[in-house]
């Protein structure tokens, strides 16, 4: 069996790229985000319990280029000229530290950066009151549904990190990302 490995940060980051190859405007995108150095594996959705939220600033200096980090990464690609892209990431924090907590991925067309972080938040922060048994109605405006998750006293914050951008207008791969990374 292998080690279990339990983050006990997490910071967000958000980039943008544009290159004439896919592949280019990816690592362009990760440059713009400040991870392009680090091995990264892809994970699901669980924030987990007292994992402190740091600034990607703090968080960058305790990570090492070439090591293995682990993310939740939202990523859009086009190259179809004007094309709007988004990707987001929202995060749901329980009040009870001892919980675990939501990270949702978001990513597609035609939203603007705000309509996709608003999404993403939505949807962090359903699937932690799901969890948490806070009754609600899924079909209320998320406006609505954000107070009733407050007024439990079980959610003690939710918040988005998105990125939105228009398909490069030259036809070259334009890709945006962004990411709840993980640190150990």
């Amino acid at each position: 069996m292998g080690k279990n490995i339990l983050p006990t940060k997490v910071f967000f980051v958000t980039g943008l790229g544009v290159h004439k190859h896919k592949l280019a405007s990816f690592e362009a995108a990760l440059r713009s985000a400040g991870i392009a150095s680090f091995n990264l594996v892809y994970v699901s959705s669980i924030l987990p319990p007292r994992c402190e939220v740091i600034s990607s600033e703090d968080g960058l200096k305790l990570l090492k280029p070439g090591e293995i980090v682990y993310c939740v990464m939202a990523r859009s690609e086009t190259n179809e000229p004007s094309r709007l892209i988004t990707a987001a990431v929202g995060v749901a924090v329980p009040n009870d530290s001892d919980r675990h907590g939501y990270i949702s991925e978001h990513h597609g067309y035609g939203l603007t950066s705000e309509a996709a972080g608003e999404y993403a938040e939505d949807l962090a922060a359903t699937m932690l009151a799901t969890t948490l048994g806070i009754e609600f109605d899924p079909d209320v405006a998320w406006d609505e549904r954000k107070q009733i998750y407050e007024a439990s006293g079980q959610i003690i914050r939710t918040h988005a990190y998105s990125v939105a951008a228009e398909g490069d207008e030259h036809g070259r791969w334009t890709t945006a990302i962004s990411a709840a990374v993980f640190v150990p």
